[in-house]
């Protein structure tokens, strides 16, 4: 069985949490840059941090978690790297916190850093008020669960062959959905889950809470 991760952005977390449900989520749990500072404020202490430490201002603590220093002129962003160290570390699953809000650039980064870590056999998702994955033809039908908030489908590659979307306000079946038409955009999981099933192509679900 692979490893999960769960790591720390410096976004908002955009949703209420504890130390002991994320320590029984992941096996490592990772800080990159200022998300060091939301684990301390859930009292938890990382296994690892990672970052180039220009966000975060404060002393990085002497808890004996594994420090990776990076400096700011790098191609990654200081969450990619911590992506890329839990996939080495044998991690087939992440959870992504603190992702979104605040810097656009930083939330469109860590969305094409989840097609990353999928690229590479690794399955991940972006946690907090708002939940984001991304669904290909090879997982076969996929069940949601209903939430209070929309249900949004966006096609990630040029096309997404959708061969149905089932259990919503808005269903679809044997329908392209294209990159330059949100038409999946703020639909509603009617039934206990939404099920979606593609023939062909990406697509980025975005589950919010509102």
């Amino acid at each position: 069985m692979s490893r999960k991760a769960v790591i720390f952005a410096a976004g908002e977390l955009g949703c209420d949490i504890n130390a002991e449900e994320i320590r029984s989520r992941g096996d490592i749990v990772i800080a990159a840059d200022r998300g060091l500072e939301h684990l301390t404020a859930l009292g938890i202490v990382p296994d690892i941090i990672v970052g180039d430490f220009d966000s975060y201002t404060g002393e990085l603590p002497e808890c004996g978690a594994e420090i990776h220093r990076s400096v700011p002129e790098k191609d990654d962003t200081d969450t990619m790297l911590a992506v890329r160290i839990a996939i080495e570390r044998g991690c087939g699953e992440i959870d992504l916190y603190g992702a979104l809000g605040g810097r656009t650039d930083h939330t469109i980064a860590n969305i094409q850093t989840l097609r990353f870590a999928r690229e590479q056999g690794c399955r991940m998702q972006i946690c907090g008020g708002e939940m984001l994955m991304i669904q290909g033809p090879e997982e076969g039908t996929v069940s949601y669960p209903r939430r209070s908030g929309y249900f949004s489908v966006f096609a990630l590659t040029d096309t997404a062959g959708i061969e149905y979307m089932r259990g919503v306000k808005y269903p679809l079946e044997g329908y392209t959905m294209t990159a330059g038409f949100p038409i999946g955009v703020s639909n509603e999981i009617t039934a206990e889950t939404a099920e979606l099933r593609l023939s062909s192509g990406l697509v980025l679900i975005v589950m919010t809470d509102r």
